[in-house]
Protein backbone atom coordinates (compact mmCIF):
# COMPACT_ATOMS: atom_id res chain seq x y z
CA UNK A 1 0.00 0.00 0.00
CA UNK A 2 1.35 3.74 -0.99
CA UNK A 3 0.15 6.79 0.84
CA UNK A 4 -0.08 10.54 -0.63
CA UNK A 5 -0.55 12.59 3.27
CA UNK A 6 -0.30 16.31 4.15
CA UNK A 7 1.30 16.96 7.22
CA UNK A 8 0.11 20.87 8.85
CA UNK A 9 2.53 23.19 11.49
CA UNK A 10 -0.78 23.66 13.07
CA UNK A 11 -4.75 24.57 11.86
CA UNK A 12 -4.47 26.51 8.58
CA UNK A 13 -0.39 26.44 9.19
CA UNK A 14 2.40 25.26 6.22
CA UNK A 15 1.51 22.44 4.86
CA UNK A 16 3.42 19.40 3.09
CA UNK A 17 2.65 16.74 1.04
CA UNK A 18 4.13 13.47 0.40
CA UNK A 19 4.03 10.11 -0.55
CA UNK A 20 5.20 7.12 1.26
CA UNK A 21 4.71 3.27 1.32
CA UNK A 22 5.18 3.57 4.95
CA UNK A 23 3.54 6.41 7.23
CA UNK A 24 4.89 5.27 10.56
CA UNK A 25 8.22 5.04 9.44
CA UNK A 26 8.14 8.12 7.32
CA UNK A 27 6.34 10.34 10.74
CA UNK A 28 8.91 8.72 12.81
CA UNK A 29 11.69 10.80 9.98
CA UNK A 30 9.73 13.48 9.77
CA UNK A 31 9.77 13.97 13.43
CA UNK A 32 13.68 13.04 14.22
CA UNK A 33 14.01 15.87 11.97
CA UNK A 34 15.05 13.58 8.53
CA UNK A 35 14.64 13.67 5.23
CA UNK A 36 13.18 17.04 4.54
CA UNK A 37 14.43 19.97 5.14
CA UNK A 38 11.66 21.57 4.45
CA UNK A 39 9.65 19.61 7.04
CA UNK A 40 12.31 20.29 9.50
CA UNK A 41 12.49 24.23 8.96
CA UNK A 42 8.81 24.69 9.56
CA UNK A 43 7.77 22.36 12.30
CA UNK A 44 5.64 20.40 10.03
CA UNK A 45 4.51 17.13 11.96
CA UNK A 46 1.11 16.74 12.43
CA UNK A 47 -0.75 14.41 9.92
CA UNK A 48 -3.86 16.07 9.22
CA UNK A 49 -5.38 13.80 6.00
CA UNK A 50 -4.01 10.74 4.35
CA UNK A 51 -5.07 8.72 0.85
CA UNK A 52 -4.00 5.40 -0.20
CA UNK A 53 -3.46 3.69 -2.67
CA UNK A 54 -2.50 0.36 -4.11
CA UNK A 55 0.30 1.08 -6.93
CA UNK A 56 2.89 3.96 -6.37
CA UNK A 57 2.83 5.33 -9.59
CA UNK A 58 -1.18 6.33 -8.78
CA UNK A 59 0.18 8.00 -5.69
CA UNK A 60 2.83 9.69 -6.88
CA UNK A 61 0.57 11.17 -9.92
CA UNK A 62 -1.88 11.79 -6.84
CA UNK A 63 0.71 13.79 -4.79
CA UNK A 64 1.98 15.69 -7.89
CA UNK A 65 -1.46 16.90 -8.45
CA UNK A 66 -2.12 17.97 -4.98
CA UNK A 67 1.27 20.09 -5.10
CA UNK A 68 -0.22 21.76 -8.00
CA UNK A 69 -3.71 22.85 -6.36
CA UNK A 70 -3.78 26.03 -4.66
CA UNK A 71 -3.95 26.45 -0.91
CA UNK A 72 -7.48 26.92 -0.77
CA UNK A 73 -8.25 23.92 -2.18
CA UNK A 74 -6.18 21.91 -0.05
CA UNK A 75 -7.49 23.54 2.97
CA UNK A 76 -10.66 22.24 2.05
CA UNK A 77 -9.73 18.82 1.12
CA UNK A 78 -8.39 18.63 4.99
CA UNK A 79 -11.35 20.15 6.56
CA UNK A 80 -13.78 17.64 4.84
CA UNK A 81 -12.93 14.56 6.59
CA UNK A 82 -10.74 16.54 9.34
CA UNK A 83 -12.54 19.43 9.94
CA UNK A 84 -10.57 20.30 13.48
CA UNK A 85 -7.30 19.82 12.46
CA UNK A 86 -6.65 17.00 14.91
CA UNK A 87 -3.02 15.26 14.51
CA UNK A 88 -4.49 11.67 12.57
CA UNK A 89 -1.05 10.19 13.60
CA UNK A 90 -2.19 8.21 16.64
CA UNK A 91 -4.77 6.48 14.34
CA UNK A 92 -2.43 4.65 12.74
CA UNK A 93 -1.28 0.67 14.26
Amino acid sequence: MYYVYILASRHHGTLYIGVTDSLQARLQQHRAGKGSEFVKRYGVYRLVYTEAYERADEAITREKQLKRWKCDWKIELIERDNPEWRDLSDLLV
